[in-house]
């Protein structure tokens, strides 16, 4: 009796252990707020789980979330894992509120966090939200991965699609990836986006604008339950902050903001053993097939080629093509594989082929027999076999294939061919050798040529020093030239991205901007276009000029979410060069 409850304990104290691995808690920004502040709560863990369910958050507003994050890290050889999941909460009233118990399935177990109380006092004179830019940001910004088919067979083409939302509240200046998804289990191709296009669309029923940053295929082959990991990016976001400056204009602010698309799970179904053909070699999709011979008409010891090919939509590069034979008289060698394959949203199309080298050595007909080919096709869910007809090769000229006499193996038939003299080509070795001339190089025409150049080139050298003289004086030229030059070189950023849209319309701000911080030391914060006018204006720049410099910032901004031709951006560029070297000049 006494062992059982011994057994028992040791299972319970082992079962304490292993919950005890696991952290799932919740957390607020404060606990004492006013009315007309908000609240940040974070429910955290450090397994990765499923099915989370968040509290009703009684007598709070909902204002921003749920944002997920998950980071991953290494620390002394041991991996440390979190993913949390943010809520921004508005109070509705006053008083002493409490936060509910939020549910996560980690294992097939369900963890719930422990309640929390907040008080919520008046309104208070100056509101704060910790950093009110960081929860702008947090709210209007949303990475979200779209899966094409959620269950998919065994080796069927699925697509994930990245999407960024951004709110019309802020924009996005620039963006990196801080880790790209590991598809393990997954053959996988990312799909070239030439150019980044901005479009509107909704996000939870609100408008916004999404750009598609990336486009993956992947095709499983493993069966069961798989995850296909986040992608996380840094993103610079522009954010209006509480600060306003001189003449009333809201002041932005940059925060740099790390974003994760949510961990999706597809569950990839076995193919199915009902009807699934000897043959069969794991090809899924929608296929043609067929074998060929460029001729079936030849001499002996000439050659033909025997092709054989699978055309159409599926998994072009993941099975192989059933192997070629031919009669022992037909000498056939290794195939020649050729894959023609293009990848785009709908997965692989195309063709791939074995080209095989055959070359016959004695007289007769010779038949290469039949192939057969079987795929499974998702889309009726059925295996199909297509086969293909004997080609006959009739070899028209050359030694009987067969007994030959004075043979002492009956059955067998063996004879040298007989090769016709220019059948390979020899290498030359007759050569044209010419000795080289041993006269002097003194008194040659060569000689004199070398002599005669330092003399001619004396009036050159005076010719160039007036002309360089000249230009030293010219002092309104010289004040061009250095303004121009100036330009160029604030611009050369730009130019080296013309083509690349984005990157080239910030590289244009961004040169803009250094100019007029190096030009007349202002901060970044004071680059707004009323304050950029007023600065220009107070220093004596005309009108024109003035607004010049404003349109063209303005058009970079614009240019961002538009799409533009590769000649309106040489455009812009030169229209920059234009307005810096003439500000240079009045500046």
């Amino acid at each position: 009796m006494k062992l059982k409850y011994l057994i028992l304990s040791f299972l319970l104290f082992t079962t304490g252990l292993i919950q005890a691995q696991v952290r799932f808690e919740a957390k607020v920004s404060r606990e004492k707020l006013g009315i007309n502040e908000r609240l940040r709560v974070d429910f955290e863990m450090n397994e990765d789980g499923d099915n989370f369910k968040p509290p009703s958050f009684d007598g709070f507003t909902v204002v921003g979330g749920p944002n997920q994050r998950v980071s991953q890290s290494f620390i002394n050889g041991k991996m440390e894992y979190s993913k949390s999941y943010s809520f921004y909460l508005q109070p509705q009233s006053r008083g002493k509120l409490t936060i509910g118990q939020a549910e996560i399935e980690i294992d097939d177990k369900i963890y719930k966090t422990s309640p929390l109380k907040v008080e919520v006092t008046a309104a208070v004179d100056k509101p704060t939200d910790g950093n009110n830019t960081e929860l702008i940001a947090e709210d209007n910004l949303h990475l979200v991965a779209e899966i094409s088919n959620g269950k998919p067979y065994l080796n069927e083409a699925i697509t994930v699609v990245y999407k960024l939302y951004v709110s019309p509240r802020v924009s996005v200046s620039n963006w990196r990836e801080l880790d790209s998804p590991k598809y393990n289990d997954f053959w996988s191709q990312n799909i070239d986006i030439q150019q980044l296009r901005v479009e509107n669309g909704e996000y939870r029923g609100e408008p916004y604008r999404y750009v598609v940053l990336r486009k993956t295929i992947l095709y499983p082959q493993k069966t069961g339950e798989l995850n296909i990991e986040p992608l996380t990016l840094s993103i610079a976001v522009d954010v209006p902050s509480e600060r306003r400056d001189i003449f009333g204009s809201r002041i932005y602010k940059t925060v740099n903001k790390t974003v994760a698309a949510d961990n999706k799970k597809i569950n990839v179904k076995p193919l199915p053993t009902d009807g699934k053909p000897a043959n069969f070699t794991g090809a899924v999709g929608k296929f043609d097939f067929r074998v060929s011979a460029d001729k079936n008409q030849l001499n002996a010891g000439e050659s033909l080629q025997a092709k054989v090919e699978v055309r159409g939509k599926g998994n072009l590069k993941l099975f192989e093509l059933p192997a070629l034979t031919a009669p022992a008289s037909l000498e056939m060698y290794d195939p020649e594989r050729q894959e023609n394959v293009n990848t785009n949203l709908n997965g692989m199309q195309g063709s791939i082929s074995e080209a095989y080298t055959i070359v016959p050595s004695r007289k007769g007909k010779y038949p290469i027999p039949a192939l057969s080919f079987s795929y499974f096709d998702p889309a009726s869910e059925t295996y199909k076999t297509q086969s293909s007809e004997e080609i006959l090769i009739n070899v028209d000229s050359g030694p009987l294939a067969g007994n030959q006499s004075g043979n002492n193996f009956p059955g067998v038939g063996k004879q040298k061919v007989a090769l016709s003299g220019d059948q390979f080509r020899f290498i030359k070795l007759k050569t044209n050798l010419k000795a080289v001339d041993q006269d002097s190089f003194l008194g040659s025409f060569g000689f004199w040529i070398a002599v005669a150049l330092p003399i001619a080139a004396i009036p050159l050298f005076i010719m160039f020093g007036k002309k360089r003289e000249e230009r030293a004086n010219d002092i309104k030229g010289n004040r061009l030239r250095k303004a121009d030059k100036l330009a160029r070189k604030y611009l050369s950023e730009a130019k080296k991205n013309l083509g690349d849209q984005k990157e080239f319309y910030l590289a244009l701000e961004r040169s803009m901007h250094n100019y007029l911080k190096a030009k007349l030391r202002m901060q970044t914060a004071e680059m707004s276009k009323d304050r950029i006018r007023s600065i220009l204006t107070e220093r004596s720049v005309d009108d024109e000029s003035i607004a010049n410099f404003i349109g063209l910032l303005e058009s970079c901004e614009f240019a961002r979410y538009t799409p533009a031709s590769s000649d309106a951006m040489k455009q812009d560029y030169d229209k920059a060069v234009n307005v810096i070297s003439t500000l240079d000049k009045q500046l």
